[in-house]
């Protein structure tokens, strides 16, 4: 009797898990390095950087009670793209539909100007990255955009500047989206020994089934989900947000 009540509960608990509208995240390694995933669709997906009184966000809870606020369900946080002193954004920033920084062709130095750089962007129910020069901001039904850079890849391959055998080896964090257009987000864990170099970490994009990535930031990144997304986090620019899938209408059947 009690294996039999066991079983009913871990029958039904797995039930639960199978159909939970929580996004996961996936710890794996590869190479010895240690990376959390979130896997989300384009609907999921949202792009914040001001609240609705027109001020900047900063951190991770303010922009959870900021989405809350707007009835929605934020299950994981993370930053978005490089970020310019006084937290703006480095170059475009487009959220809900809003432009509210434009795009930044500028010749500079760092990750952000290693050209290509590219915008991530979410346009009615598909996702991409592009690179930032051809990027059209004109799209129809484009809600969401952040740029950043490099671009880790462009169509399977990684961007030309990348050396395989690097050493310069840090924590990072970027999305990337696959071939059917499904988005993933990867973020190094930061309490380790090994990091990825950026070939390394373009190459984990396109392990994953990714054609096209982009570099989101480094030292400063974080991924936040649950309940740990109300503990104190660093201060940033753009943050990009996965929320709870709304749960499927179910079909009801009355019987007389």
């Amino acid at each position: 009797m009690h294996l039999s009540l066991s079983l009913l509960f871990l029958s039904t608990f797995q039930l639960a898990a199978d159909t939970a509208a929580v996004p996961i995240v996936e710890p794996i390694e590869r190479r010895g390095v240690s990376y959390q995933l979130v896997r989300a669709t384009p609907a999921q997906v949202r792009v914040l950087w001001k609240g609705d009184d027109d001020k900047q966000l900063y951190s991770f809870r303010a922009a959870a009670a900021d989405l809350r606020a707007a009835g929605e369900r934020p299950a994981v946080l993370m930053n978005g793209g490089i970020f310019e002193p006084l937290h703006i954004p480095s170059g475009l920033l487009v959220q809900g539909g809003k432009t509210l920084r434009p795009l930044n062709p500028r010749e500079g130095k760092g990750n952000f100007f290693l050209k290509p750089n590219g915008v991530f962007w979410i346009a009615g129910v598909k996702a991409g990255v592009t690179d930032a020069a051809k990027f059209d901001l004109a799209m129809p039904g484009l809600r969401e955009a952040v740029q950043s850079g490099p671009l880790l890849l462009e169509a399977g391959k990684a961007h030309p500047a990348f050396n395989r055998g690097s050493k310069s080896r840090l924590h990072r964090n970027g999305v990337g989206v696959t071939a059917d257009g499904q988005i993933v987000f990867a973020i190094t864990v930061f309490r380790q020994t090994e990091f990825p170099n950026l070939w390394e970490f373009a190459d984990l994009f396109r392990s994953l089934g990714c054609t096209d990535a982009l570099f989101l930031d480094g030292d400063l990144s974080q991924l936040r989900a649950g309940k740990d997304i109300e503990r104190r986090s660093n201060r940033f620019a753009s943050i990009i947000a996965v929320l709870e899938e709304p749960e499927p209408e179910r079909d009801v059947r009355h019987s007389d």
